[in-house]
C-alpha cells in the first residue's frame, strides 16, 4: 500500500505509527488496497520489513526449511518456531505479526489448537495465528476465534499435507478442485477467520473465491486478483539457493551478494590485506 492509500496510518514517513490489526485487512478489502506480506524469521529482517511499509509477516512454518534446513515444513515444532516468532515481534512497530501453526500442533481437535494458539499468544506477542485447511480445519479455527485469538486460514496447496497431495501440486482445477477450493474457502469464513491465503490456486478460481468472500484473500502463487500478496522472503530476495517456484519474483540478489562478500573476505584474510591500519585500535 502506499502511504496516500493506508486506511491506518501512514508508512514510515508518517511519524505517528499505527498498529496494523485485522480490523484494517477489511478495510483494506472493501476500498480495494491490496495487502503485502512477507515471512520473517528473525529481528533484523523484521524490522526492515517493518520500516518498509509490509503490512504483515508471517513467521512461517516455512522456517523448517529456511531456517532449520528441513526438506519440508512438517519437522518444525511448536518449540522451535516461538523463539522465531517472539523475535519477530520485538522487531516490528507497526506491522501485524501472524504465527503459523505446525503440523501436529492443532489436527487433534479444537482443544489442542486453542493450547498451541494460546502459547503462541502468551509466549511471543504475536497477534494473530495461522492454519492449514478448510472443512476439515473449520472447527479449530472457530475455536480459536471463539477465545479471542484472530486466525488466518490457508487453503490450496497446504505445505503441511504435500504428501497427501501427492506432492507439490497445483489445486483449484477441474470442476471437482474448484468446487472443493470454494467450499473450503467458505468454512475458513464461516468459522470466523479474518482473512485466508489461497497458494498455488489458478488466478481464475482465486478471483472467484475473492469475489465471493466477504474476508480478504492473500495469494501465494495465487494471481494478482486476491486481495493481497504474500511471499517467503528467502525466495523473493534471491537469498534462496537453486530453484524457486514460478509464481515468485526475486527483487534483489542477496545470495549473489553474501557470496561474493564473503568470498572477498576469505581473501583478504588470507593474503594480509585486512585487517588493515584502519581496523586497528591504537595505544
Amino acid at each position: 500500500m502506499t502511504d496516500e492509500a493506508r486506511p491506518y496510518g501512514g508508512g514510515t514517513s508518517d511519524p505517528a505509527l499505527k498498529r496494523v490489526r485485522t480490523r484494517h485487512f477489511q478495510s483494506a478489502k472493501e476500498q480495494g488496497i491490496k495487502i503485502t506480506g512477507l515471512t520473517s524469521y528473525d529481528f533484523l529482517s523484521a524490522s526492515i520489513f517493518d520500516e518498509a511499509g509490509v503490512d504483515f509477516l508471517l513467521v512461517g512454518d516455512s522456517a523448517g526449511n529456511t531456517v532449520f534446513g528441513y526438506d519440508t515444513t512438517i519437522p518444525v515444532t511448536l518449540d522451535e518456531l516461538i523463539p522465531l516468532t517472539a523475535a519477530v515481534v520485538r522487531g516490528v512497530n507497526r506491522a501485524l505479526v501472524v504465527a503459523d501453526m505446525p503440523f501436529g500442533s492443532y489436527e487433534n481437535g479444537p482443544d489442542e489448537a486453542l493450547r498451541t494458539a494460546i502459547r503462541f499468544m502468551k509466549e511471543t506477542g504475536c497477534h494473530a495465528v495461522k492454519c492449514e485447511g478448510g472443512v476439515r480445519s473449520a472447527k479449530q479455527i472457530k475455536r480459536v476465534v471463539r477465545a479471542g485469538i484472530p486466525v488466518m486460514g490457508h487453503i490450496g496447496f497446504t505445505p503441511q499435507s504435500e504428501h497427501g497431495l501427492g506432492g507439490h501440486i497445483i489445486q483449484g482445477r477441474g470442476d471437482e478442485g474448484a468446487d472443493q477450493l470454494l467450499a473450503d474457502a467458505h468454512a475458513v469464513q464461516d468459522a470466523g477467520a479474518f482473512a485466508v491465503v489461497l497458494e498455488m490456486v489458478p488466478s481464475e478460481i482465486a478471483g472467484q473465491v475473492t469475489e465471493e468472500l466477504s474476508i480478504p484473500t492473500i495469494s501465494v502463487g495465487a494471481g494478482p486478483k486476491c486481495d493481497g500478496q504474500l511471499l517467503v522472503w528467502s525466495d523473493w530476495a534471491g537469498l534462496t539457493r537453486g530453484r524457486i517456484p514460478r509464481f515468485v519474483k526475486q527483487y534483489a540478489q542477496i545470495g549473489d551478494t553474501l557470496l561474493e562478500a564473503a568470498s572477498e573476505f576469505c581473501a583478504e584474510v588470507e593474503s594480509g590485506a585486512y585487517p588493515g591500519p584502519e581496523h586497528e585500535y591504537g595505544e
